[in-house]
């Protein structure tokens, strides 16, 4: 659902770009293993950031910052990853609206709220939407005889800037009531399952991932499991 090019600050900062792409929804062992490989390891380098962003989401790469959390973004490709087809293709077009996707935590509570759209996928114009609503869904009963001098596109436009809708590369959409409910507050509201966020482990790691991670700036025995306590996301 997500791939996110992970690099280590502290090293970019030297002037070394030291970073690959990671695709979430991910494990716990997997960022570790990350960690290492750019050598993040909580203790010489504890921070990164995120150069770059991919996703089949219209819109959702612009949605994200340099310095988002790996949790979060975890959280969230879970969630996209339970929705149904159908689902997706409405998150995508709400995504593309604007009106709940200002951060990543609107990005979360939008997983929850789809209800509060209308979506009409494969309508990309006003005369679509037009047509649409009074063939399809009877909006407007409009006498055999008189149908072919009926402006739809008029009639689609009008209801379109009423409603306060728009036309997206999936279909229409449109707010249907009120506002989102606030599913999730913080990281604090991640269950646990989805928290992956760690730091190495060097007493887990062998001899050529320690040599990877830190060279020769300290041999093995100079690190301590007390220096691999994994911090929280920060």
């Amino acid at each position: 659902m997500i791939e996110a090019f992970v690099t280590n600050l502290g090293k970019y900062n030297e002037g070394e770009l030291c970073g690959e792409w990671f695709t979430f929804p991910a494990t716990m062992e997997q960022v570790r293993e990350l960690f290492v490989r750019i050598g993040v390891d909580g203790v010489v380098y504890e921070e990164f950031f995120i150069t770059d962003y991919e996703t089949e989401i219209d819109g959702l790469r612009d949605c994200f910052s340099e310095y988002e959390s790996i949790d979060e973004l975890n959280y969230l490709a879970e969630l996209l990853d339970e929705l149904s087809g159908d689902e997706l293709k409405k998150f995508n077009a709400a995504v593309e609206l604007g009106d709940d996707s200002g951060s990543i935590k609107d990005l979360i509570n939008l997983t929850q709220n789809l209800d509060c759209y209308d979506f009409i996928p494969g309508v990309d114009n006003e005369g679509d939407l037009g047509y649409c609503l009074i063939d399809d869904y009877g909006m407007l009963e409009i006498p055999d005889h008189i149908s072919r001098y009926f402006d739809y596109e008029a009639y689609g436009r009008d209801y379109s800037i009423n409603e306060g809708g728009a036309f997206t590369g999936g279909g229409y959409i449109t707010r249907s009531y009120g506002r989102s409910i606030e599913h999730y507050d913080g990281r604090e509201d991640i269950p646990e399952e989805y928290r992956i966020f760690s730091y190495p482990e060097p007493e887990k790691m062998n001899m050529q991932e320690r040599m990877a991670m830190y060279g020769n700036m300290v041999t093995s025995s100079d690190i301590s499991d007390k220096d691999a306590i994994a911090h929280n996301d920060r």
